[in-house]
């Protein structure tokens, strides 16, 4: 079947070369099933075959697509579709982001459906800003944010501008298999430059976007006249321009670029992860930068500039890399602060929400627990954030900031989706002001902590490419002490109540059903401890991981952080070794 609808030359090399070599394994793998929407849409290696990102399932994608908005959507051929995509690319297949985007455009194109496809790469967030900004049926992005180079994706948002969720993702994908041959149109690039339903949003998004950052700048004037220096890496992919303008935008002089990382670069050539949650390992360039500059805050947009990496230099020399939880704690402060200072009335705070997803930092819910707002779990990924953040806009409600803690922050809801761009910015200025008032971002930080109570979290992960092995892990799991009996202790530590939102079973529910909807489609089971420590272990939605999220979240007023730190190295240890047995799984052990 690839043989006969693909026309591309170079992935029937591909398969060509596989059948030579009669390396039936791989092409069992790549052939005998389809890629399915994860956290993030559909995401996988660019390469020939059904479960590989490449022209043909691009195409087959956006037809299934096609046939489910024509069905769902009156106005389709009025409202129409937006598509951005990044600057991954793959010499061996011809897989460019680009060229994707451009076939996603044509198969709309050629049903008569408008096509609003930027000319030139763009941060994801512009995507699901422009499907609400034109009022467009639904977008596509093509990226794989921060993924190996090998891989590619396909981001699906819907006409409210978030990421899809059930039913519609299953519903896509069965039209999807009901498209699998090619309209001959389909494979027709050129009706990008001569069809008149085509639109380049990119001045006008661009110019709409910079402009609504004013709705989260609060200190522009204070911006201006700050002393404070700050160097920017895009990590090879997409952000500079856009974090450049807008810094400029909050009244800050341009970021300092790192040169090396500064213009996209499909091989990531500088760092061996294009991720930026990596830590001080793979910021060596923007840190050695800043150093030389006398920068004292280092700020990191991922390849498709959703997400953001800080750091800041201590006064004893060395750097504080920032977790994500830990920026969420100086973000959710600085969001609720202002916030707080347009709205002096207390009765105000009652419309007021954050959220975050269920495996991050409670530290805000800490924060409503104290200041009076609300504050709202997720399941993990942001489609889940962006949904709930429109259901609340619907019924007046205002989301003032959400995060996940693998560093996605959306400080306010001018997009419903992480964004690393408007973050840095914020960021920015919220160093600006505490460096007026002799702070540090550190030492603010431990300021929060002292007011609603140390929240110490760590988080690690194995890598594990093989699925029935991770398969088997979670099925040990759920009949660890006999059929259907979960763990009740690891380590020296008792395990009072157990969540498995995969089967939607929860022990400390009367009727021991999971309060979060049911995600069958991953792995994920929590484990609260008889001393206060939260335990999530979970498959990832876009890697080949399985994370270990660990949080102790003190009383206001504690301070023996040396004792809560080793029980939750202690606690997390043992759930790696207990009940992941790396060794015995061969698992590649990683910490964050």
């Amino acid at each position: 079947m690839l043989f006969k609808h693909s026309c591309n030359p170079q992935t029937w090399k591909q398969m060509e070369s596989l059948v030579r070599e009669g390396r039936v394994v791989e092409l069992r793998r790549r052939l005998c099933s389809r890629m399915t929407f994860g956290t993030a849409g559909l995401r996988a290696e660019m390469g020939a075959g059904f479960a590989c990102i490449n022209d043909l399932t691009v195409i087959q994608s956006t037809q299934g697509m096609y046939k489910y908005l024509a069905k769902y959507v009156p106005d389709l051929k009025t409202r129409g579709l937006v598509v951005g995509f990044d600057t991954r690319a793959q010499t061996s297949s011809g897989c460019t982001s680009e060229r994707l985007a451009r076939l996603t455009a044509a198969v709309m194109l050629c049903k008569d459906v408008p096509v609003y496809l930027f000319s030139t790469y763009v941060p994801t967030p512009f995507v699901p800003y422009a499907v609400m900004k034109y009022g467009a049926a639904a977008g596509v992005m093509i990226t794989a944010s921060h993924n190996r180079k090998e891989d590619n994706g396909y981001k699906v948002y819907w006409h409210n501008g978030a990421q899809i969720s059930s039913p519609h993702d299953k519903e896509i994908l069965r039209c999807i298999e009901e498209s699998s041959e090619p309209w001959p149109e389909s494979w027709n690039e050129d009706l990008v430059e001569s069809s008149l339903l085509r639109r380049d949003p990119l001045e006008d998004v661009s110019r709409w976007y910079m402009e609504e950052l004013n709705t989260i700048c609060f200190h522009r004037e204070l911006n201006a006249m700050s002393p404070l220096k700050f160097v920017h890496s895009s990590f090879h992919g997409v952000g500079h321009n856009y974090v450049q303008r807008a810094f400029q935008q909050f009244g800050f002089p341009p970021p300092i670029p790192v040169p090396e990382q500064k213009d996209p670069d499909p091989d990531f050539s500088t760092v061996r992860c294009p991720n930026p949650e990596e830590g001080e390992s793979v910021l060596e360039l923007s840190l050695r930068l800043a150093e030389r500059e006398e920068a004292r805050i280092v700020v990191a947009t991922d390849p498709d500039a959703d997400r953001l990496a800080v750091a800041e230099q201590n006064d004893n020399c060395g750097w504080k890399v920032f977790t994500g939880n830990e920026l969420a704690a100086l973000l959710g402060w600085w969001m609720l602060f202002n916030w707080k200072e347009a709205h002096p009335d207390p009765a105000d705070t009652e419309r007021v929400y954050m959220l975050a997803t269920t495996v991050s930092s409670k530290i805000l819910k800490a924060f409503a627990r104290i200041e009076g707002f609300h504050f709202e779990e997720t399941l993990p990924g942001f489609k889940w954030i962006g949904n709930r953040i429109h259901e609340l806009k619907k019924t007046g409600k205002e989301v003032i900031f959400s995060f996940e803690e693998s560093i996605g922050f959306l400080c306010g809801n001018m997009v419903l989706d992480k964004d690393g761009v408007s973050t840095a910015a914020v960021v920015a200025e919220m160093a600006a002001y505490l460096h007026t008032k002799n702070l540090s971002l550190k030492q603010q930080l431990i300021n929060i902590y002292e007011i609603y109570g140390y929240h110490i979290s760590r988080t690690c992960y194995v890598i594990c490419n093989d699925p029935p092995t991770i398969h088997k892990i979670f099925s040990r799991l759920r009949n660890f002490g006999g059929p259907g009996v979960y763990p009740e202790s690891c380590g020296d530590y008792c395990i009072t109540h157990i969540r498995d939102v995969t089967t939607g079973y929860d022990s400390s529910q009367p009727d021991k059903k999971c309060v979060l909807p049911l995600s069958r489609n991953s792995q994920m089971v929590t484990f609260t401890f008889q001393n206060g420590i939260v335990a999530t272990l979970r498959t990832s939605g876009t890697e080949p991981k399985i994370k270990c999220y660990t949080e102790f979240c003190a009383a206001p007023g504690e301070r023996d952080i040396s004792s809560l730190e080793e029980d939750l190295r202690k606690v997390t240890a043992a759930l790696v070794e207990e009940f992941l047995e790396p060794d015995k799984n061969n698992l590649l052990r990683r910490s964050v």
